[in-house]
């Protein structure tokens, strides 16, 4: 079935529109499309009154525009790709390793307690650690003094107040910290192991166990 074009027949936007909305259309089949309209309305126009060359040109801008966008997407699409292999490959090195992540957990056990952390965005003059138990009473403060803008990691020697051991199990730290009279906001830190990459996901995920995931971007430091 052929498509008539009369004399000096202006090229049908409408066409073109929907061409470019069909998801079966490529920039090359939108090329192709225009070209066999514009060749066959060249062969019908009147040489006294021929196309307005303004016209012709805008129509050809918008097909190389559409077409370079295609390639645009192809390029980035290319590129999301490699870096998500790359986050992959970089995860896959902190298995076996330690990670300080948001959060306010420290873990007792044979004689042993997990790192804590705290994230600063301003300086401190003053900076206190108190350690809670699992029933909210105070069993430790721990004077950190003051500390400077970034993320700084402790390690609590598991002995209470009194001077006795913990009990082994888990405990919560919360962190004040003050510049002057000024109080600071202080992101508290909990160590987690990393024992295995997730990449079944949208984004690379880091397997922290009983601590629940985490992404590269959640880790603050790598022990």
């Amino acid at each position: 079935m052929g498509i008539a074009v009369g004399v000096n027949e202006k090229l049908d936007q409408t066409v073109l529109s929907s061409s470019s909305d069909s998801t079966s259309s490529s920039a090359a089949d939108l090329q192709n499309e225009f070209l066999t309209m514009l060749v066959t309305q060249l062969k019908n126009q009147d040489p006294t009154n021929p196309m307005d060359n303004s016209q012709l040109t805008t129509q050809l801008a918008q097909i190389n525009t559409l077409s370079g966008v295609e390639k645009l997407n192809t390029t980035l699409g290319s590129i999301s790709g490699q870096i998500t292999t790359s986050q992959s490959l970089q995860s896959s090195t902190l298995i076996g390793h330690g990670v300080m992540i948001d959060g306010s957990q420290v873990l007792v056990g044979s004689g042993t307690t997990t790192p804590f952390g705290v994230e600063l965005g301003t300086a401190s003059t003053s900076t206190t650690a108190t350690i809670s138990d699992s029933s909210g009473n105070v069993v430790k403060t721990i004077d950190l003094g003051g500390l400077s803008a970034g993320v700084h990691t402790f390690s609590w020697d598991g002995t209470l107040t009194d001077g006795s051991t913990a009990p082994d199990g888990k405990y919560t730290v919360a962190i004040a910290a003050s510049s002057g009279s000024t109080q600071l906001v202080a992101q508290p830190l909990a160590y987690a192991y990393v024992s295995g990459v997730n990449t079944s996901t949208d984004s690379t995920t880091l397997d922290l166990g009983t601590s629940g995931t985490a992404t590269l971007d959640e880790v603050k430091q790598i022990i």
